[in-house]
């Protein structure tokens, strides 16, 4: 990561390195940092990386928004080849799909720590 034209989103968690596993294995990316109180992915190439880091009384987003729960600021969209097969391995690493899904081309799936992301295929959008 010796680049400075970085961008990225940074997401909170009650266990930051599970969820940096969890999205490495979902997205091929390789941990790129590690800290004691969280961790970064990034692909191989590009610019961007996801940040895990500790937050203590971590409380997940709620999907679909309800009144008076923790409401969801933004999700994390990912185009797919294989919209079946990569949503069966997504649910294989931990992630629940919503129950609640808004369009047939898209899943809305919640990653370990709660958080909402969508697999799409291409055509549609998240």
């Amino acid at each position: 990561m010796s680049r400075h034209d970085w961008w990225g989103v940074v997401l909170e968690a009650s266990d930051p390195h599970a969820l940096a596993r969890f999205y490495s294995e979902l997205l091929g990316w390789e941990i790129a940092k590690q800290e004691p109180d969280g961790a970064t992915i990034a692909p191989s190439e590009g610019v961007a990386y996801i940040t895990f880091q500790f937050s203590a009384g971590y409380v997940p987003p709620v999907w679909p928004a309800q009144q008076d729960a923790q409401r969801i600021t933004m999700h994390l969209d990912f185009e797919v080849t294989d919209l079946p097969t990569a949503v069966a391995h997504a649910l294989e690493l931990g992630a629940r799909e919503a129950d609640h899904q808004p369009q047939d081309n898209v899943r809305v799936l919640l990653d370990p720590a709660g958080h909402p992301f969508c697999l799409y295929s291409e055509g549609s959008n998240g």
